[in-house]
């Protein structure tokens, strides 16, 4: 199981919100390549980076930022936020990211992120499914859906994605533990996908849980942040795991 830190961007700096409310967002640190620069100093080769300002424009607004940490670091970025069309596709892959998270879009024109999978494929693109009570949020997790999970992450393994990054927002920021059950339930029902849980990491003894599971990676933010979780251990954890 992989271990994937997590930056969130908003003006260019390293944040976090609680729940997905922007109103709740907390500065952790104004120089977002200083910390990738400290999760590659760790051993780590991933990284999940989303830019909350575009998730919140509709449009990728933080690509500089994605554009320093790929040409400054080693880290294989996974860059989510505001990709709403072919043109911030573009942006985001000539700016060096290695994957894109879709998860908006993934709801509100599908085929247009179907004909993304079919052109990049299976390991370039991902499906964010982000959750509020089953029922996948989209705009920022500023508007809900009627589509539920399960149906939803089906229909796009079926369309040739491999790769889910789930998120519970009831979680998300709240450190208070991964929405496990949820996780589970998705993997029994689509053994074939990578499933990256994402939110409410709380501390070390949560992680083998998630590998138990099934999951393929787990994001982790806040945790680091707060100290609940040092990154020596992390780093350990990802030797042993990965």
């Amino acid at each position: 199981m992989r271990i994937i830190p997590a930056i969130d961007i908003i003006e260019g700096k390293c944040v976090r919100l609680s729940k997905g409310d922007y109103s709740t967002q907390k500065v952790y640190n104004e120089d977002p390549l200083e910390v990738a620069m400290l999760y590659m100093d760790y051993g780590f080769e991933y990284l999940h980076l989303v830019d909350l300002d575009g998730a919140k424009a509709k449009s990728i607004v933080n690509h500089n930022v994605l554009q320093c940490l790929a040409s400054k670091t080693n880290l294989k970025i996974d860059f989510g936020g505001g990709i709403k069309s072919d043109e911030d596709l573009r942006i985001a892959f000539d700016c060096g990211a290695n994957q894109i998270t879709g998860g908006s879009i993934a709801i509100k024109n599908p085929d247009l992120f179907k004909r993304w999978i079919q052109r990049y494929g299976e390991d370039k693109i991902i499906l964010g499914a982000d959750v509020k009570g089953d029922k996948i949020a989209v705009g920022g997790w500023l508007e809900t859906s009627e589509q539920d999970i399960e149906p939803f992450v089906e229909s796009y393994h079926k369309e040739g994605i491999k790769y889910v990054i789930c998120t519970d927002i009831s979680k998300d920021g709240m450190l208070k533990g991964p929405a496990f059950d949820l996780y589970e339930r998705l993997i029994n029902g689509n053994p074939n996908i990578n499933l990256i849980a994402s939110g409410g990491v709380s501390n070390e003894s949560e992680l083998p849980k998630l590998l138990e599971i099934g999951c393929e990676g787990v994001i982790i933010g806040k945790a680091i942040y707060e100290k609940k979780i040092s990154l020596q251990t992390l780093s350990e954890f990802n030797t042993l795991n990965s």
